[in-house]
C-alpha cells in the first residue's frame, strides 16, 4: 500500500515538473490586430503584468514591417538603425529574459510615427506584488532577447501566473525518486 502512495506521489511530482515550465504566458501583440499601424499599443499593454519568461508574439506581414528592439531614446524619437535586435519574418517571438522596460518599434519609414511602437515593463517571475509605478532607467537593458521565427497560435492573456522555478521542481522530483528507490530497497 505504501509503495502505491509513493508511486502516486512520484507521478504527481513528475506531472507538475512537465507543466510548470509551460506556465509562462505568450502575449500576442495587438491581439487579433497584430503588429500593424493604427493600433494603440499603450492601451493594449494596460492591465497586463509581464514577467521574466513571458514571450511577446508579433504577427505581421513578412517584408511589410519589422520588429526592432531599441533603447528608450530611439523609442521616443522613432529612430531606426541602432536596434538591439531586428526581425522581419512576419512572425517574431521574443522571450522576455530580463526585468526592466523593453522597447520595440517598426523600422519601416513612418510606421513608428504612426503608432507601431511598444513599451513593456517586465518584473521578476518570483514577484507576487505588481509595481505601482513604471520602472525607469537611465541606461537601457543590453541583454539581447531570444528571437525565433516560428508562428505561434497562442492567445493573449491579461496576466501571467506566478510559477515555481523549474530547477526547484526538478529538485523535488529527484528527491521523490530517491525516496522511492530507498523505499523499494528496504
Amino acid at each position: 500500500m505504501e509503495s502505491n502512495t509513493v508511486a502516486g506521489f512520484l507521478l504527481t511530482i513528475l506531472a507538475l515538473c512537465c507543466v510548470m515550465p509551460t506556465l509562462a504566458t505568450d502575449y500576442t501583440v495587438g491581439d487579433t490586430s497584430g503588429w500593424t499601424t493604427n493600433v494603440d499599443y499603450s492601451t493594449w499593454t494596460s492591465g497586463k503584468a509581464f514577467t521574466t519568461g513571458d514571450s511577446l508574439v508579433f504577427n505581421y506581414g513578412a517584408g511589410g514591417h519589422t520588429v526592432d528592439e531599441v533603447d528608450a531614446s530611439d523609442y521616443k524619437g522613432c529612430t531606426v538603425g541602432n536596434s538591439i535586435t531586428t526581425d522581419s519574418s512576419g512572425a517574431t517571438k521574443i522571450t522576455l529574459k530580463t526585468t526592466g522596460t523593453h522597447y520595440f518599434i517598426c523600422g519601416v519609414a513612418g510606421h513608428c510615427a504612426s503608432g507601431m511602437k511598444l513599451a513593456v515593463t517586465v518584473t521578476g517571475a518570483a514577484s507576487t506584488t505588481p509595481s505601482t509605478s513604471p520602472t525607469t532607467s537611465s541606461s537601457p537593458t543590453t541583454t539581447t532577447p531570444t528571437t525565433t521565427t516560428t508562428p505561434s497560435t497562442t492567445s493573449s492573456e491579461s496576466s501571467s501566473p506566478t510559477t515555481m522555478s523549474p530547477t526547484i521542481a526538478i529538485f523535488f522530483t529527484s528527491l521523490a525518486v530517491f525516496k522511492f528507490i530507498l523505499s523499494t530497497m528496504t
